[in-house]
């Protein structure tokens, strides 16, 4: 990104966390539309207009905060150990760093759960690409390697992944759903996500692997 925005790689790191932070916090509590680059400016402390000088456009700025969070969320893989090949740990593993990670940024973790609701025209084809990309990329990371033999072979492989990915996806929304600000992540949510995957570990997994 550095190449692509060189005048705002330019600026020292603590001011380039003040413009991205304020426009993470911006956007996500008024949406793109009604969201104000001069308060932007007013909340990073920079002078009026050299916002501008930086990106080209409150568009511009606004799909290179998903470039910002996408390095965010590589951090999460960064920290795994890929050597964990059983499923179910492998998911507490990504949930533990998760919780981690979003408890330290959680502007952008607001910033992520708030796009999809996101209607203007200018950036709604953009934001539903990145989110299908960004979903699809973080089920082929977190199931590659995996231990395939743990599984039950009395049972379709596919129609258990599904139903495992279906189970993760639709939790995930519901307590993205309750969820206020990241801020306020509870590690009752991680234990709530244990319960679920001891069920399907008992429904999926041959008994020797339970």
């Amino acid at each position: 990104m550095a190449v692509i925005y060189p005048k705002f790689y330019s600026l020292e790191p603590e001011k380039r966390e003040r413009i991205i932070n304020a426009a993470l916090k911006e956007f996500a509590r008024n949406g793109y539309e009604k969201a104000s680059t001069n308060e932007i400016i007013k909340e990073a402390d920079i002078s009026k207009g050299s916002l501008f000088n930086y990106f080209n456009s409150k568009r511009e700025l606004y799909l290179f905060l998903f470039e910002y969070v996408n390095e965010i969320i590589d951090k999460i893989y960064a920290e795994m150990d890929w050597h964990e090949t059983d499923l179910f740990e492998r998911m507490k593993q990504i949930g533990l760093i998760k919780f981690k990670i979003m408890r330290q940024y959680p502007q952008a973790f607001d910033f992520l759960k708030n796009s999809p609701k996101e209607n203007a025209p200018e950036v709604k084809s953009e934001i539903e690409t990145i989110g299908k990309k960004l979903i699809e990329n973080g089920l082929e990371t977190g199931y590659k390697n995996i231990d395939l033999t743990k599984f039950r072979d009395d049972m379709d492989r596919k129609k258990m992944m599904d139903i495992i990915t279906w189970t993760i996806m639709s939790f995930a929304e519901q307590q993205i759903s309750k969820v206020g600000s990241f801020e306020d992540l509870s590690m009752d949510l991680l234990r709530e996500w244990d319960e679920y995957f001891d069920i399907l570990k008992r429904c999926f997994y041959k008994k020797e692997e339970q």
